[in-house]
């Protein structure tokens, strides 16, 4: 095994996320237009999109890491009987859940049990479909929704906080299963469909539209949240959360409901709004 996959196991993780956390909401000029630079040249970073290009536009450096866009910047695909990307990123892997198993990397898949916290909700995905997207320091970090729906449940799962570059999803088992996670349960017009965002090692920092921070604090049991009654429908392209810092998104279907589109491949960039599937006929 590497020794970037075996340090993964070493070191404290959750300790280091706080410390991320911390320090990526230090208000210091200095400091925050440095770590902004920094990301910014190091990976190629588009401001010219954004709707704020100024470095002295952010209080901090999380401010302009979950950074908005400019109108317009983001067209969601006019076609309403689409599915669209959740985010911006990289397609991890897409494709058909087998007997409740979601293909993870070569060697290595996990269940939709494991994933969502609890087995009787996971039954409904069992043979349905399902997309990863990995999420990149230069990317847009706000996470949309697929389709419309109504808000049922939220589920925070404990677990650790491994990184989701692609070292480390090919060689740590089970590893979206693993991360600490919020587990968003929809109800939508074609049935439920789940939004997973995933943390990971430093960047496990994760708000949602309808309640604002949810991780941190972390878990150290799978706690559950009934939303429904409550009125929170969002519609296909509105944002319902971002990561504070970035990691990845899961979005599971039922079979029958809508269908992937076939040409989706691993490594293929994604925008938010963009097509990846179409509603079953």
């Amino acid at each position: 095994m590497r020794p970037s996959v075996l340090v993964q196991y070493a070191l404290p993780h959750r300790a280091l996320s706080r410390i991320v956390f911390w320090a990526t909401r230090w208000t210091w000029r200095p400091w925050k237009d440095f770590l902004i630079g920094q990301i910014s040249r190091r990976y190629h970073v588009d401001l010219e999109e954004a709707e704020r290009a100024d470095f002295d536009a952010y209080a901090h450096f999380n401010a302009f890491f979950t950074r908005a866009l400019k109108p317009g910047a983001r067209p969601i695909d006019p076609d309403p009987a689409t599915l669209l990307s959740p985010a911006d990123g990289r397609i991890s892997q897409a494709g058909a859940i087998r007997a409740g198993r979601i293909f993870q990397a070569k060697g290595q898949s996990y269940s939709a049990a494991e994933l969502l916290g609890d087995a009787a909700a996971a039954a409904a995905y069992a043979d349905g479909e399902f997309i990863t997207v990995y999420l990149s320091p230069r990317d847009y970090h706000r996470v949309h929704m697929p389709l419309s729906g109504e808000l049922v449940s939220t589920v925070h799962v404990p677990g650790r906080l491994f990184s989701v570059a692609p070292f480390a999803v090919q060689a740590i088992p089970r590893l979206f299963a693993r991360n600490e996670r919020l587990v968003c349960h929809f109800q939508g017009a074609h049935g439920p469909f789940v939004v997973v965002l995933v943390g990971a090692m430093l960047v496990s920092s994760v708000s949602t539209v309808w309640g604002d921070l949810q991780i941190p604090p972390y878990a150290s049991r799978v706690t559950a949240r009934d939303h429904s009654g409550a009125g929170i429908r969002l519609e296909r392209g509105a944002e319902m959360g971002r990561f504070n810092m970035g990691s990845t998104v899961v979005v599971l279907l039922p079979k029958g409901s809508a269908r992937l589109d076939a040409g989706l491949v691993p490594e293929q960039v994604l925008k938010v709004g963009q097509r990846i599937g179409v509603f079953a006929e």
